[in-house]
């Protein structure tokens, strides 16, 4: 089953996902794939390093579904509700009133 490695940005918590090259994406289409454990660890490892530059926190692989159509899927439902929540946010989105 394949997997793609999933974290949150620091600077704003949006759900993103490794992209090959190591660039970080907010689409889960365009994540790197790992099909193997040996690969899913290597992800994971040069997702480490995006890490230790506070670039994101959180980091771990997750089963996706590739369907016909090459359209990509979470597998857990937890996962699902954090790609749903994809969202273009402004710098003032937190100045809302109350």
């Amino acid at each position: 089953m394949p997997n793609v490695v999933t974290a949150n940005r620091l600077n704003d918590g949006i759900v993103v996902y490794l992209a090959p090259g190591g660039a970080w994406t907010e689409d889960i289409a365009e994540a790197a794939r790992a099909e193997s454990e040996d690969e899913v660890k290597a992800l994971e490892a040069f997702a480490e390093i995006a890490v230790q530059d506070r670039l994101v926190v959180g980091v771990y692989p997750m089963p996706i579904e590739v369907k016909v159509d090459g359209s990509v899927d979470p597998i857990s439902v937890r996962e699902r509700i954090r790609a749903s929540h994809r969202t273009t946010l402004t710098k003032d989105w937190y100045n809302v009133p109350l």
